[in-house]
Formats: structure tokens, C-alpha cells, sequence
């Protein structure tokens, strides 16, 4: 069990710190809090689960070594269910949760996330949320504020979280599994991971200035 001055020295921007402190365990709370809790945007999703997958080969200098099946059940779990309960908040809440929100990137976010979805489709949108951070956290109640069918966000949740969770899991195994050492270079890459998930939201931001400027 950890101490208080323990979980004071974790740093919750930080994977390696997470998985460190939390192992699995701390996986799927911090999926579930990052895709359908609004106060979860700024956790580290992306690095996260990459980071998890490199443990399960690897933990002499980065950190504890982790069960790549307790991983991705952890990781599958709390994404899943993380989506479910933010779609269900939404269309409890509606737009006024999300209008009370403070959070400049919060706002950002909902803007964008309605964008994909008009542009997209609720299928794609709802797929493609998933590699985007903070549209990815607030994608899902605002779906559920929109009226998105029950049935079709569900399927569709499931098989971008599917997607989203085992790839990156699996992509930093296979890293670790190839690369020998590879853990004495996890911060680079790490950060390379951070910023490849980022480009997405980049590409969206220049996009929308684009249009403004037109107009």
C-alpha cells in the first residue's frame, strides 16, 4: 500500500510516475477518468498505454515490469467503461455540463468534438475521438448531450476503444520486444509518442484558423 508521501511524489502527467505508483489497477482508473470524466482531460492516455506495453518486456530502469494480459484487460476496462458513463452524463446533463465548464481547453475541445462530429458522422467521429486528446474526453458526453442513438455510440465506442487501447499497448510491446535496452530510452520516446497523439489536435487547430481568417 502506498504512503502518503508516496502518492504526494506522484506526478500524474507522467506515465512513468502512474504506472510506477498504480500498476494495471492504475491503468483503467485513469482510462476510465480520461474518456468519461470531464476532469480527466488532461491525463496522459496516449503515453500511458505505450509506456504500459514497454513495461510488460521491460522494467529494470523505468520502472516495474507489467503483465501485458492484466495491461490491456485494465486498459480495454476502463476505456470502455469510461466512454459508456460519459455518453450517460451527457445525456443526463446535457449541454449545461458542459457550458458550466471553465476550462479553456475544455471549451476547445467541445467546439472541435462538434465539428467531428457533423463532419464525420457519429460512427467515424466516435472512433476517431479516440486518438484525438481532449476531444476524446469530451467527445462522449456530448454525444450522449446531442442525442446520438444509444446503439450506435455504444458499437462504435467499443471498437475505437478496442483500437486505441490494444494498439498502443501493443505497439510499445512490440518496441520493447525488438529493441533490446529499449527502456533507457523511454523519456524520448515517450515524448515522440506525446507528440505524434497531439498532431492530430495541431492539424485541427491550424484548420479551424484557416477557416476563420477565410471568413
Amino acid at each position: 500500500m502506498l504512503t502518503s508521501s508516496a502518492l504526494l511524489a506522484v506526478n500524474p502527467l507522467d506515465a512513468g510516475s502512474l504506472l510506477a505508483a498504480f500498476g494495471a489497477l492504475g491503468i483503467a482508473v485513469i482510462m476510465f477518468a480520461e474518456t468519461g470524466l470531464l476532469v480527466g482531460f488532461f491525463l496522459p492516455g496516449d503515453s500511458l498505454l505505450f509506456t504500459a506495453g514497454l513495461l510488460c518486456t521491460t522494467g529494470t530502469h523505468s520502472g516495474p515490469h507489467l503483465d501485458l494480459g492484466q495491461v490491456l484487460a485494465a486498459a480495454v476496462i476502463g476505456a470502455l467503461a469510461g466512454a459508456q458513463v460519459g455518453y450517460l452524463i451527457g445525456r443526463r446533463g446535457g449541454r449545461a455540463l458542459l457550458a458550466r465548464s471553465s476550462g479553456k481547453h475544455l471549451r476547445e475541445g467541445a467546439v472541435r468534438a462538434e465539428e467531428i462530429l457533423t463532419r464525420y458522422g457519429h460512427a467515424k467521429a466516435v472512433v476517431l475521438a479516440r486518438f484525438v486528446p481532449v476531444v476524446r474526453t469530451v467527445l462522449n458526453p456530448l454525444a450522449g448531450a446531442l442525442g446520438v442513438d444509444a446503439r450506435t455510440f455504444t458499437l462504435w465506442q467499443v471498437v475505437g476503444g478496442l483500437v486505441w487501447t490494444i494498439g498502443l499497448v501493443m505497439a510499445g510491446y512490440a518496441l520493447g520486444s525488438s529493441v533490446p535496452n529499449v527502456d533507457r530510452y523511454l523519456l524520448p520516446i515517450v515524448a515522440v509518442v506525446v507528440v505524434v497523439s497531439l498532431l492530430p489536435l495541431a492539424l485541427e487547430i491550424m484548420r479551424s484558423r484557416r477557416q476563420a481568417r477565410a471568413r
